[in-house]
């Protein structure tokens, strides 16, 4: 999953985006309010969550959160922020953040709140994703196919959640790989067709249909 993060504090920053990273996050890193804003409103179809700091430079958090908001940006926002108080986290939450987290944050909790906004805003409310016989744990990164365990690459694995949480959607290879690479990443033209070869190698070669000219979709029940 591909992450936003705005946090101008750089040692903080620093050990979130590597906390993040270690839990599976692809993460890109920003350190004011205009350059959260301005990726935000040309990318946000890019990423699968944003984490937010309230007190950045150049605009305030929730100036940004208010303006993405007004144009039906609909993308999972979490508030990151040291703003305790009840009115700060009320008005935080009216102006349409979707989770306000107090810092300091344990990294394992930040993750599991990313993971469920996630899956919400997904219209998966289960913590496993589920598709045939495939069952993916995002947060313990393992899948099983048919109960047994199936042994995949980190990159096998995202691309395998990013379709599973897109399930029934047609997912162009440009969509995928703004899922699976940040920032600065080298992408090998063919990379998603090799991943998807190797996916469907280990886990059926039905789970994954191409849709010529458009891309592919992984499908939730096997086809009749």
């Amino acid at each position: 999953m591909r992450i936003l993060l705005a946090e101008d504090d750089a040692l903080l920053g620093d050990g979130l985006r590597a906390g993040l990273r270690q839990q599976g996050f692809v993460v890109d890193w920003v350190r004011d309010g205009l350059a959260a804003e301005r990726e935000l409103r040309a990318e946000a179809a890019n990423y699968a969550a944003a984490v937010l700091d309230l007190g950045l430079p150049l605009k305030d958090g929730l100036d940004v959160l208010a303006g993405l908001r007004r144009d039906q940006i609909t993308l999972p926002v979490l508030v990151l922020t040291a703003r305790d108080a009840v009115p700060d986290r009320i008005r935080g939450l009216d102006l349409g953040a979707d989770d306000y987290v107090i810092k300091p944050v344990d990294l394992f909790e930040l993750g599991a709140r990313l993971r469920a906004l996630v899956r919400r805003s997904a219209g998966q409310p289960q913590e496993l994703l589920r598709a045939q016989d495939v069952l993916l744990d995002p947060a313990a990164r393992t899948v099983l196919r048919g109960g047994a365990a199936v042994s995949l690459s980190t990159r096998e694995f995202d691309l395998l959640q990013a379709m599973m949480l897109g399930a029934g959607r047609v997912l162009s290879r440009e969509q995928l790989e703004q899922q699976l690479y940040s920032w600065g990443q080298e992408v090998d033209s063919n990379a998603v067709e090799v991943h998807i070869h190797h996916l469907r190698r280990k886990l059926g070669a039905d789970l994954i249909q191409t849709v010529r000219g458009v891309g592919y979709v992984l499908l939730r029940e096997a086809a009749p």
